[in-house]
């Protein structure tokens, strides 16, 4: 170990303290973490969790491991479905239920430790996270940018701050939202839940339009376009204006619970039908950032979804059938501009 650096914390406001080292020892969120759960960091003397909450005055300890080699991505073969691939870049339509990159209780069984056991290059990023130009929760399944090459994750970061990529939803949301929104209300961490986003007045701005596709029953189907990519931006923002994805699991909103009437069995059904939460990546639109290549990409809607939204139409899918895609049958695309 090396000797411990020590930070007195100045600021009136509360952060938690993976975020504060990140920042102070100009480290990844990822490496921040690791410190913590190596029992590195003590706060007033007693280790402290990534999630503890520091206020003015805390002393805060670090005791920096001495040439500690980085941690190797070890190769996870899995199965992924590449929607478009070339020398700079590739597009992954990602399966529910696979986290992004490695972090604390996933650090080899990510898309990007897939990725690397597929051979696939992957360049620019923060360390432990290569390639990765944006994120999908674990249980959100759709299309992801993944760079190749330096240049071209430079070129797509700043596309993407520049909100020159595209990134298109489709969710099945309880209730009806009657007409077209743009929902544009701050996101933070929860204060008293770090799993949880909440809409802050010191929280990071963020937009989402939300236009509807379909009316089903108790739910809507919804075209969801991000303008910004906060964490759990679009379950946060549904939640808030009363239209909760269909199983989501944090933010329900009281699920079939909150249907009533002659619909409230079909509520239930859909409840019972959804695995996780009914939200998709559906359409990626970019200029290629190196050939200048308009890039218009789609992923279908994913099949452990199928039944719920099958259920929602009341209809049933033919079995079998290779080119059925609701999405297309319920005009999505008509409405993506």
């Amino acid at each position: 170990m090396t000797d411990p650096v020590t930070f007195c914390v100045a600021t009136g406001t509360t952060e938690r303290l993976d975020r504060f080292l990140a920042d102070q020892l100009q480290l990844s969120r990822t490496q921040a973490a690791r410190l913590v759960a190596g029992k590195h960091v003590t706060v007033g003397g007693t280790p402290a969790r990534a999630s503890h909450r520091l206020s003015r005055g805390d002393l805060v300890e670090v005791a920096l491991p001495a040439d500690e080699p980085p941690r190797t991505l070890r190769p996870h073969p899995l199965d992924l479905s590449i929607v478009h691939e070339d020398e700079h870049l590739a597009v992954i339509d990602k399966p529910a239920g696979l986290v992004v990159h490695p972090a604390p209780g996933h650090w080899d069984d990510t898309l990007v430790n897939a990725l690397i056991a597929r051979g696939t290059t992957l360049a620019g990023g923060a360390e432990g996270r290569p390639g990765i130009v944006h994120r999908l929760d674990r249980d959100t399944s759709g299309l992801m940018l993944v760079a190749k090459t330096d240049l071209a994750h430079r070129r797509l970061g700043a596309m993407l701050a520049a909100r020159q990529i595209t990134r298109r939803y489709a969710a099945l949301a309880w209730g009806h939202l009657g007409e077209d929104r743009v929902i544009e209300a701050a996101i933070a961490r929860h204060p008293g839940d770090r799993k949880r986003m909440a809409l802050r007045p010191d929280g990071r701005a963020a937009r989402t339009d939300a236009f509807v596709v379909a009316r089903l029953g108790p739910v809507d189907l919804l075209r969801l376009e991000l303008h910004t990519g906060r964490t759990h931006q679009i379950r946060v923002h549904l939640e808030s204006i009363g239209h909760p994805i269909v199983g989501d699991p944090v933010y329900g909103g009281g699920g079939a619970r909150r249907v009533s009437g002659a619909e409230r069995p079909l509520a239930r059904r859909l409840e019972a039908l959804a695995p996780r939460q009914a939200l998709h990546a559906a359409v990626l639109a970019f200029r290629h950032p190196v050939t200048a290549e308009p890039m218009r990409l789609r992923a279908p809607w994913p099949a452990d979804l199928g039944p719920l939204l099958a259920a929602a139409r009341e209809a049933d899918t033919p079995e079998g059938d290779p080119v059925a895609d609701p999405l297309l049958a319920l005009g999505f695309e008509a409405r993506d501009g």
